[in-house]
Formats: C-alpha cells, structure tokens, sequence
C-alpha cells in the first residue's frame, strides 16, 4: 500500500471508527465536488424552489447529528447508485457538517 494510500485509510478508520471531533481528517474539497455533482440537482428538484442547499437547512430536515447525516449520505448513495467509495460517503458527510450542520 502506497504511503497516501495508507494515510487515506488510516484517516477513515480514525473518521468512522472514532467520535467525530473535527474536518482535518476527510477531504472537504472532494466532498463539495460531490456534493455539487451528485447531490445538489437532485436536492433543488425535492425542494421545489431549485436551491439544493435548501434540504440541509429546512426547520423539519430529519438529520438531527452525525449519525443521521452519515446514515443519509449512505442511504442517497446506495438508493440511487451514486457509486460512491466509502471514503468519499466520509468526505461528503464531512463537507454537509462543516458547511450546513454545524456538528462537532
């Protein structure tokens, strides 16, 4: 395994096997080149206004803390086969927190 390699998986492990204690870890650029790729068209058509970011900021949205926003991240990639790796599920799970949620 090549030295980045490694250090990709070594930072997954300490993102999902660890409590979630801040942003260095994933790659937040490539998490909002997702995000802006994948997510965001299908979020402003659900919405209905034709803003994406809308759905992560509405009073009633259901992802209340980082569980749930991995939960969903995992749940958008696997129902609607965004063929995502798990390490970018991380870095756009990283990206909405640090952007939209705000959690720690």
């Amino acid at each position: 395994m090549k030295l980045p390699s490694l250090l990709r998986f070594l930072s997954l492990v300490l993102l999902f096997g660890a409590p979630f204690s801040g942003h260095a870890i994933a790659d937040l650029a490539n998490g909002k080149k997702i995000d802006e790729q994948k997510c965001y068209a299908c979020h402003a058509k659900k919405t209905g206004f034709g803003n994406g970011d809308m759905i992560y900021t509405r009073s009633d949205g259901k992802v209340k803390n980082l569980e749930n926003l991995k939960s969903m991240v995992a749940r958008c990639n696997a129902e609607l086969r965004l063929e995502l790796f798990p390490e970018d599920e991380a870095d756009v799970t990283a990206f909405l927190s640090k952007q939209f949620y705000k959690f720690k």
